[in-house]
């Protein structure tokens, strides 16, 4: 009986999965020609995945990673509760580190890994914006 590929290679686990997806995000950004500014950093009691600078656009990006659409794409996590928190965040790191950014966005990298081990990456700008939160 043949053996499937998955079964083959070492399942990672969510913690490992996570972060090769944040390191294959951060690789893109940086091949599209975007500085990582920080990485994982923590702001207003809020983990801020990849402030990544291009130009003079600041973008606070999460990044989401899913071996499977089970519970949808894995954009779909980045619901209004956590839009909220992580503008939250980015209001803390500006406060903190001020900024001369011309315009702040908040972006999502969707990875998704399928069963033969196959990486796709989505790179949605502006996914959210702090007036959809907050009215303005």
């Amino acid at each position: 009986m043949p053996t499937h590929q998955k079964w083959n290679r070492p399942q990672l686990s969510r913690r490992e999965l996570g972060a090769e997806g944040e390191d294959r995000a951060a690789a893109d950004l940086e091949a599209r020609g975007y500085r990582i500014v920080e990485r994982n950093v923590r702001a207003g009691g809020v983990e801020i995945d990849i402030i990544a600078r291009r130009g003079r656009t600041l973008a606070f990006v999460e990044v989401k990673t899913r071996r499977s659409r089970r519970q949808g794409p894995p954009e779909a996590a980045v619901h209004g509760a956590k839009q909220a928190r992580l503008i939250r965040g980015a209001a803390a790191w500006l406060r903190e580190h001020g900024t001369r950014a011309a315009r702040v966005r908040f972006d999502v990298v969707a990875c998704e890994l399928d069963e033969a081990g196959r990486w796709s990456l989505r790179h949605l700008k502006g996914a959210f914006d702090a007036s959809t939160q907050y009215g303005y």
